[in-house]
């Protein structure tokens, strides 16, 4: 009964989504400190030992402790999955997809049910956890890429005050969302009395309001790069704000033909930004944050930040690039095999870099070895 007992599902939690049971085996210590955290394989014999079993209250199964023989430090399998002391876990896949679509916080705990608390936590733990992954499956871009920038902007509290702009890259070909960033911009357009006097109030209270945009942009521009260091890009085409050409010299010197085109140019399948376009309507209509009438605005902007991370998420690793086509902007580019689930995305833990278990593994494989495994050999 005892070996019985140590037997339980890998992947998801749902017995009918993941009938097959098999042993779990830890793949390496969870202390970062631990030397059978980077190299577990240099431990004679195993790294850990088996440390009895405890049933939660959400699970239909016992989960198996484990000590490690280095650092002595205690664990079990939950340390290394995402709900780990998460209450109602089984809620956390139908709230993504909520979050995923649109949904307000408040009508997503209506829906669950959950309090609107326990979304607002939940929902922040869930998009910081997707910034992660999205950080740790994106790969080298393939040769012959082309990238797309644009900003758009909106605001966080109060619209005429407090603008943000938005900037997003995406690789053109596949529509990969790249980069998200979020930073805070000086109001302007048309000034009335009223909107005068509420940013006069506004920068009394928290003095003048910083534009940031430049070092969002640094931050896009150092993103792209590092996914782009073993080829130079085939083309980089934005608008014609000056910037973005200055940025592209500073990180790629004149080697990328940058194409710029004017944001007024007529909006149709001719225009060279419209799949930049496209994206930025599906952040409009994914996010309701995004959308310019609505009451689900973010209070701070840090906040639609890692909810954009929600959206790549989505975009790159679910939803099918085009209606009309099968295969997901990762798929395209080679990131992941297949689609991936809602609970598949929501599996593993993802703090410990390309260490961390792949979310499509069939074991407990990291990121960096399922990579190595499907590129072809040299």
């Amino acid at each position: 009964m005892l070996g019985l007992y140590r037997l339980f599902w890998v992947g998801g939690d749902t017995a009918s989504l993941h009938p097959e049971i098999i042993v779990f085996t830890p793949p390496r210590c969870p202390n970062l400190e631990c030397p059978a955290h980077l190299h577990p394989e240099n431990v004679p014999g195993r790294f850990y030992n088996h440390n009895g079993l405890y049933q939660p209250k959400c699970r239909p199964y016992p989960v198996p402790r484990f000590k490690c023989r280095v650092c002595r430090c205690g664990f079990s399998r939950q340390t290394f999955r995402f709900d780990y002391c998460d209450n109602k876990p089984h809620l956390n896949p139908y709230l993504f997809k909520l979050l995923a679509s649109g949904m307000g916080l408040r009508q997503s705990g209506r829906i669950l049910p959950l309090s609107r608390r326990c979304v607002e936590l939940k929902a922040r733990k869930i998009s910081r956890h997707l910034g992660l992954l999205n950080r740790n499956l994106i790969d080298q871009m393939p040769e012959g890429s082309s990238f797309s920038l644009d900003e758009m902007e909106t605001f966080e509290g109060e619209r005429a005050v407090l603008p943000v702009t938005v900037p997003i890259l995406i690789e053109i070909e596949s529509m990969y969302v790249v980069s998200t960033d979020v930073a805070p911009i000086r109001p302007s357009g048309q000034m009335s009395a009223d909107r005068r006097s509420a940013i006069a109030k506004a920068e009394e209270r928290d003095g003048p309001r910083k534009d940031e945009s430049l070092g969002a942009l640094e931050r896009t521009f150092r993103r792209f790069r590092v996914c782009c260091r073993d080829h130079i890009p085939l083309a980089f085409i934005t608008d014609k704000k000056q910037i973005y050409g200055a940025l592209l010299n500073r990180y790629f010197g004149d080697q990328v033909p940058h194409t710029k085109i004017s944001s007024k140019q007529k909006r149709d399948q001719t225009n060279p930004l419209r799949y930049i376009n496209l994206t930025n309507a599906m952040a409009r209509d994914l996010n309701g944050r995004l959308r310019r009438e609505s009451w689900l605005v973010s209070k701070k902007r840090e906040f639609l930040e890692i909810q954009l991370h929600v959206f790549a998420t989505y975009r790159n690793f679910i939803r099918r690039r085009v209606n009309r086509e099968s295969g997901t902007p990762a798929m395209q580019l080679g990131f992941l095999s297949r689609e991936a689930s809602f609970d598949e995305l929501l599996s593993w833990q993802q703090r410990w870099g390309k260490r961390s278990i792949h979310p499509l593994a069939k074991g407990t494989e990291s990121i960096e070895e399922v990579r190595k495994s499907r590129r072809p050999a040299a």
